[in-house]
């Protein structure tokens, strides 16, 4: 994706929108590119300056507040601010206690905020630094000073922010620092490269069965690169990345997932879940968690784990309440977190079709759907979002499992109803939950081609009163009255029938009509639900719905004519 913005204001024109949003919490340094809290400066107050390049948003102007910075300087993308902003910055902050300057270990920032320290002491202002080293990917472990600043950042500046907040002096503001950068580590993977404002093309591409790991924050690629790797071997192998490097400690530690910028929340959390069994596993008590955006790489697709090992002081510091524009804690004390375990039977497939009618109808019904659920995907992807086959695999999954704790086909498709439903979730979770269910209502007397007729009958007026939907509106109404009429039909040529064989024949007659019905509606233009927005789109795909609805009654007229 290309980055809004153009490269030679693009500094500039995000510090004025951030200010312009957050004016209640922070200011504006004039004629600076830095920000400081709006209160700023506090008289006796250690001053926590922070700063880098910018595209790390909330790092880390997103983090001035108080119990966290006091100000935070704005270099350009990547790069260092100047020797010059990092000076009026730091004035702005200056309370008259000091300036702790806290940074990543790049060599740009270690100059320019050298020099503007060496300002300030020449006018009298003292300072400290902390330089953050916790990328366990850049540097080896017996030379700590080679690595470099990323995700731990935040940890750092978080504990620095809480020492001052209560009132350290310089020295001892420094030390906290210094202490919490020492039992931070921090371990990163990408799946895809950033782009810079203005650009058109990432500054590095990762194939779609790859992935880097050891990456760095400013569009480097990774130091290593591995095969694509779901989401719990992912957690395993951040975590296997981190978990030798942690210095000792009594178990607790502070962790963070942090997004690079295109990860999404709900992926991070997929990964969560394995990396804290794993952290837990390995005799550690994770009693600070964050997920989330808190340095990241402009758009770069990937996270970054990052952990610190706490003793009664950092835990302390960590817990102390904080507020900014890119972060806030209320301070509430900490206590160690168990897992969420979920049971899902949706998610194996079920044992093997028992004996009952109902059940290998399901099964069969189920068996399709899943050699059929990229299609389906695919179908529903034209103009919609591209779950139809995922949620058609989850429902019949767990209308499979819900039916065999029935004894007779009434009962089976009423419970397979409410469990689909309930899986499947959307629309067609609710309007296939419906069809099973009616029909199954409608079966609880002798069950003949008649009877099943009018149970089918009756199930489609419930689908069709619940989904609104009309012929011709491309839906699963297209397959699925065509099915209703050709049963209908049937019994009506026939007479009352009792046989299994012409429940069977009418059955796959049915069916029969409901493929063909489902192939036509590619001819047709969506006038019902999300699709009917991009109509012009389906033009020439069949309908999904109407596909599956097809599978899955000729899967169950198979087992019917197995019968015989």
């Amino acid at each position: 994706m290309t980055v809004l913005g153009t490269a030679e204001t693009f500094k500039r024109d995000w510090v004025d929108g951030f200010v312009t949003a957050y004016g209640r919490e922070v200011r504006k340094v004039p004629d600076a590119y830095g920000v400081v809290t709006a209160d700023a400066p506090r008289p006796g107050k250690v001053a926590v300056v922070i700063g880098g390049g910018c595209g790390h948003y909330p790092a880390f102007a997103g983090l001035v507040g108080h119990g966290l910075a006091d100000g935070a300087v704005v270099g350009d993308v990547f790069t260092s601010p100047s020797a010059e902003q990092v000076h009026r910055t730091a004035r702005a902050a200056d309370g008259g206690a000091g300036v702790l300057f806290g940074y990543g270990n790049y060599q740009g920032d270690v100059l320019h905020f050298g020099l503007a320290a060496r300002r300030l002491a020449a006018e009298g202002i003292d300072s400290r630094t902390i330089l953050v080293t916790d990328d366990v990917a850049s540097g080896p472990a017996e030379d700590p000073a080679r690595r470099r600043g990323v995700a731990g950042d935040f940890f750092v500046f978080k504990v620095a922010g809480a020492a001052a907040e209560r009132g350290d002096d310089l020295d001892g503001v420094h030390a906290a620092a210094v202490k919490a950068n020492a039992r931070t580590r921090t371990f990163g993977a990408a799946f895809g490269g950033c782009t810079l404002p203005g650009a058109t093309e990432p500054l590095f591409t990762v194939a779609d069965t790859d992935m880097e790991l050891g990456l760095g924050i400013h569009g480097e690629p990774g130091v290593r690169t591995v095969g694509r790797l779901a989401a719990t071997e992912l957690a395993d192998e951040l975590v296997d990345g981190l978990l030798p490097e942690l210095p000792n400690g009594d178990g607790r530690v502070a962790v963070l997932l942090n997004g690079l910028g295109r990860t999404k929340y709900e992926e991070m959390f997929v990964t969560y879940k394995r990396i804290h069994e794993r952290l837990v596993a390995a005799g550690l008590d994770p009693v600070h968690i964050e997920v989330g955006e808190f340095v990241t790489s402009l758009d770069m697709a990937g996270v970054s784990l990052s952990a610190m090992v706490l003793d009664d002081e950092l835990a302390e510091l960590y817990a102390a309440p904080c507020s900014s524009p890119g972060y806030r804690s209320d301070g509430r004390p900490a206590a160690p977190v168990r897992s969420s375990v979920t049971v899902d039977d949706t998610l194996a497939p079920p044992q093997h079709a028992g004996e009952s009618i109902v059940d290998r109808a399901l099964t069969a019904a189920l068996e399709l759907i899943e050699e059929n659920e990229d299609e389906l995907g695919r179908l529903d992807a034209v103009a919609a979002d591209g779950d139809h086959g995922l949620g058609m695999t989850r429902g019949m999954r767990a209308a499979v499992t819900a039916a065999r704790t029935c004894e007779n086909p009434a009962e089976q498709l009423l419970a397979a109803g409410t469990a689909f439903a309930d899986a499947a979730g959307g629309a067609s979770g609710a309007l296939y939950g419906v069809l099973l269910a009616e029909t199954g209502a409608g079966l609880r007397g002798e069950i003949t081609v008649e009877t099943l007729a009018d149970a089918v009958d009756g199930a489609v007026r419930a689908f069709t009163a619940l989904g609104k939907a009309e012929p011709g509106d491309k839906t699963m109404l297209d397959a699925i009255e065509p099915f209703r009429a050709t049963l209908r039909a049937t019994v009506r040529a026939t007479g009352r029938g009792d046989a299994g064989s012409d429940i069977a024949d009418a059955w796959r007659k049915a069916a029969q009509a409901a493929t063909v019905a489902a192939q036509e509606t590619a001819d047709l233009l969506p006038g019902k639900g999300r699709a009917a927005r991009l109509a012009e789109r389906s033009k020439g795909h069949a309908d999904p719905g109407a596909t599956s609805f097809a599978l899955l009654v000729t899967a169950v007229g198979d087992v019917l004519g197995g019968q015989n």
